[in-house]
């Protein structure tokens, strides 16, 4: 049978993107079909514009923190509309660049929604195009919870296009994207109120991390409530008003952010005419409305054999890093003769809230459940930075090391504070690598840097 393409990749984000071009540079025929911003979440309504928010979001408290060094800084002014449409020209001009890149590389970009309407045969625009292979990249979407008057909250997709600042922000979601949105709001100004329904942010990460982060953001004058659920809002004259369960007092707030979590999109994709299978979504929690994944084996292949599913619509590992590695094994397996798996053990990644936060490998939990508690040793420091003592202020970085006593090695890195990200970037590859304990107490430290503590703590 002969096919228009070689390869039609469903979803101009990480993972589309990175098999597009990674198979068009073996000589195969691709295109991809986008309804959106080419992209995806990561460039449009994810990483890119919520990292620029981070940055916007930390100079008020380094205004104060100059004074400590003899800098005297006058009257600051906040521009909300400023921010907000810079930033959106940025995530436009990232989009662009993207699709010069598909240009470049050969790749035939299709604006608009695809539906599957046989296993090889997909439709765009009432045309219809055939493929040899087919690839499903078409990422997660932002869920609801089932509650009355939730019409009336944003998600993480609006909160990047509110018309002006929120004087306070109400948010349910205990995840990374409600603690961080949390973290950007207070730091941009506005007064914060988190709800969630256990007792601590972040369940999965490390507890060490998940308690200085909490309490890091309490220290900044967000007020979480604990152990407690939104059950309804209602639009009043002040705002929006939130009912909670218990007996907690109702919260009036002008803007309510939904942030419990994302689901794989694959609403109106047409896999039943396909005949993909999916799984259960691993999102948790009653009256969440969510989609099941893409069910894949280890090269990212579905059940049908010449369709493949890459990044978060397979509720994996959902990171961007993730989906572009899945994305250039897959085209490297199929069309550049290296057969190959992309690991997903090991994966270092950031929370990026005030104080930020970054990981690889096991928690604590993960590795005494493991290897048992007497196989396993931790290393913890916690301590001020240099920066903050002529600051005055009383800012903690925390540092844990987890060791498998039997053989030395590191079996996960954590830190929480300033740069988190960028030293334990350095650190994964030494975890990666298989080092121990005894390779970083060799290491001579940089001083005077936070970082050294990684290869100091005894």
């Amino acid at each position: 049978m002969t096919f228009d393409y070689d390869l039609f990749v469903i979803g101009a984000g990480s993972g589309g993107l990175a098999a597009s071009k990674r198979a068009a540079s073996y000589g195969a025929k691709v295109a991809i079909a986008e309804y959106d911003l080419v992209g995806g979440t990561c460039v449009i309504r994810g990483c890119v514009p919520k990292k620029l928010m981070v940055y916007g979001s930390h100079f008020p408290a380094q205004f104060q923190e100059a004074a400590g060094y003899g800098w005297t800084v006058g009257d600051v002014k906040f521009d909300w509309e400023h921010f907000i449409t810079s930033i959106d020209n940025e995530v436009n001009r990232l989009s662009k660049l993207h699709i010069s890149f598909l240009e470049k590389a050969g790749v035939e970009l299709i604006s608009g929604r695809a539906t599957f309407i046989d296993p090889h045969t997909v439709e765009v625009n009432g045309k219809q195009y055939t493929a040899a292979k087919i690839l499903i990249a078409v990422g997660g979407r932002p869920i609801k919870p089932e509650i009355p008057g939730i019409e009336h909250g944003i998600t993480s997709n609006e909160i990047f296009h509110l018309k002006t600042q929120p004087k306070h922000i109400a948010i349910i979601g205990a995840g990374y994207i409600g603690s961080e949105f949390a973290c950007i709001m207070r730091g941009l100004g506005s007064e914060v109120t988190q709800i969630i329904r256990k007792e601590q942010i972040l369940n999965g990460f490390d507890q060490d991390i998940r308690t200085s982060i909490q309490e890091g953001m309490i220290n900044h004058g967000i007020r979480i409530i604990q152990n407690t659920v939104v059950t309804g809002i209602e639009k009043v004259d002040a705002g929006l008003k939130l009912t909670l369960s218990g007996d907690q007092e109702p919260i009036i707030a002008d803007v309510f952010l939904v942030a419990t979590g994302r689901s794989p999109n694959i609403e109106a994709l047409g896999l039943e005419n396909a005949q993909v299978d999916c799984v259960p979504s691993s999102v948790e929690g009653p009256g969440y409305s969510t989609s099941d994944a893409i069910s894949v084996n280890e090269y990212s292949q579905t059940c049908q054999p010449h369709i493949y599913a890459v990044g978060d619509v397979t509720d994996r590992l959902n990171l961007t890093p993730v989906a572009i590695g899945e994305g250039r094994a897959f085209a490297d397996t199929e069309f550049g003769n290296n057969r190959r798996e992309f690991s997903h053990e090991t994966v270092a990644t950031a929370v990026f809230t005030t104080p930020e936060a970054a990981t690889v490998g096991l928690t604590e939990a993960q590795a005494r459940d493991k290897f048992g508690d007497d196989n396993i040793k931790i290393y913890r420091t916690s301590f001020r930075p240099m920066y903050y003592t002529l600051a005055g202020k009383q800012e903690k970085t925390m540092m844990k090391l987890i060791v498998d006593t039997s053989t030395d090695k590191i079996l996960g890195a954590h830190m929480v504070g300033d740069s988190a990200a960028e030293i334990i970037q350095g650190v994964a590859i030494a975890v990666k690598m298989g080092a121990t304990k005894a390779d970083f107490d060799a290491t001579v430290g940089i001083h005077p840097s936070a970082a050294e503590e990684f290869v100091t703590m005894r």
